[in-house]
């Protein structure tokens, strides 16, 4: 079976899709590996295999946006708070033991990136990225809470175009936090700030005044 989140609309003022999303059900672990080859790296597609689902999406600008902006805020926290980070951008994180595959818009190893610095993670081994961001503002069948959960990721944000969620790991279980455990000097009034700035006043200008603010707090 095969379902598709693409709407076609003959009016040109509707609202352009964030994502163009295609379902496919009942797929073995075999076959989604064997289309995952097929379809190589060089794509702009991104694949999610959960329970026997496939999803295949292709991220449009709205998507992109929100994506590219967010790590550009994550990316400022961690310079101004002195933290390491390992960037693995949308890397497929596949645990076939558990027939998972994820390829999020952005995941992150901070807390745990001495131990996945300079290698290529294997999540056999290592432990699951500490921060992971998916962008999702079109609907998608794949309940990645619970995949990300079963992940053990300490830490997710779901952003729908409006708003941001933010899951901690809690005794194996997911619970919606208003702060992150990540970092404890970020509100989501700041996120949402700086989405909207960088729309108004333009990216740079946005995080020439973000990192001063983060300056400001973190002097106090």
């Amino acid at each position: 079976m095969i379902t598709t989140s693409e709407v076609i609309s003959s009016n040109p003022q509707e609202t352009p899709l964030a994502e163009k999303r295609v379902t496919l059900h009942n797929i073995s672990w075999s076959a989604y590996e064997q289309i995952l080859d097929a379809l190589g790296d060089n794509r702009a597609a991104r694949l999610t295999y959960y329970q026997g689902m496939l999803e295949i999406m292709t991220p449009l600008e709205e998507h992109e946006s929100g994506s590219e902006n967010i790590g550009m805020l994550i990316h400022l926290l961690t310079e101004e708070l002195n933290l390491n980070i390992k960037s693995m951008a949308s890397t497929t994180l596949k645990i076939p033991k558990s027939k998972v595959g994820a390829e999020p818009d952005k995941c992150y190893y901070i807390q745990n990136e001495p131990a996945v610095r300079g290698k290529t993670v294997n999540l056999a081994v290592d432990p699951p990225p500490d921060l992971i961001l998916e962008v999702d503002i079109t609907h998608t069948d794949i309940n990645k809470k619970q995949m990300y959960q079963d992940m053990k990721v300490p830490e997710f944000w779901r952003y729908n175009g409006t708003k941001l969620t933010i899951y901690l790991l809690e005794q194996e279980k997911y619970i919606e936090s208003e702060t992150s455990a990540t970092f404890a000097i970020l509100t989501k009034s700041m996120v949402y700030d700086f989405l909207s700035q960088c729309k108004t006043q333009g990216e740079t200008q946005t995080k020439r005044a973000f990192r001063k603010m983060l300056q400001a707090q973190i002097q106090q």
